[in-house]
């Protein structure tokens, strides 16, 4: 119930602040009723879902070490991209490439290729049976995800949440 109450006040002080409607009575209640229906709406969801939050990250050393090196990557993905871009020289070669992340859960397999396609230059094709499918602009790109930095520091992520 506790729950309920919370995601209800976070999305009625959403409403509010994003409609900027305080003194309209007819309005804060067709707002407060849409705030039920949404809360209504994520109750079901939840009951739907047989994994029910199979990894709640907590705040961490891993969790603060991991989000500055991934805006780091993503930030140089970006220059080397740009770079690309605009200097027709630089070679292109798209590539192809099969991962076999070494997450144990679905959880962190899908933080893992949703890493991969935040950084510019790739993208997760496909996630199934465990296998990442992944699109590169460069073989460079490429060859850094088979090194396989961010798979061990985002496994690091998971282990520490376990």
């Amino acid at each position: 119930m506790l729950r309920i109450l919370g995601l209800w006040s976070f999305y009625a002080g959403l409403w509010l602040v994003l409609s900027g409607y305080f003194d309209i009575p007819l309005l804060l209640v067709f707002g407060a009723l849409s705030c039920v229906l949404a809360v209504f709406i994520a109750w079901r969801v939840e009951r739907a879902d047989p994994e029910d939050h199979p990894l709640h990250l907590k705040v961490g050393p891993q969790i603060i070490l991991y989000w500055p090196w991934l805006l780091w990557q993503i930030v140089l993905a970006n220059l080397d991209v740009a770079k690309r871009i605009l200097d027709p020289q630089l070679p292109v070669s798209p590539t192809l490439i099969t991962l076999k992340p070494t997450q144990r859960s679905e959880m962190g397999q899908v933080i893992y290729a949703n890493s991969i396609t935040l950084t510019p230059g790739t993208i997760t094709t496909s996630l199934s049976d465990g296998i990442l499918e992944v699109h590169a602009l460069t073989r460079e790109a490429a060859d850094s995800l088979l090194e396989g930095d961010m798979d061990r520091r985002v496994a690091a992520l998971e282990r520490s949440n376990a």
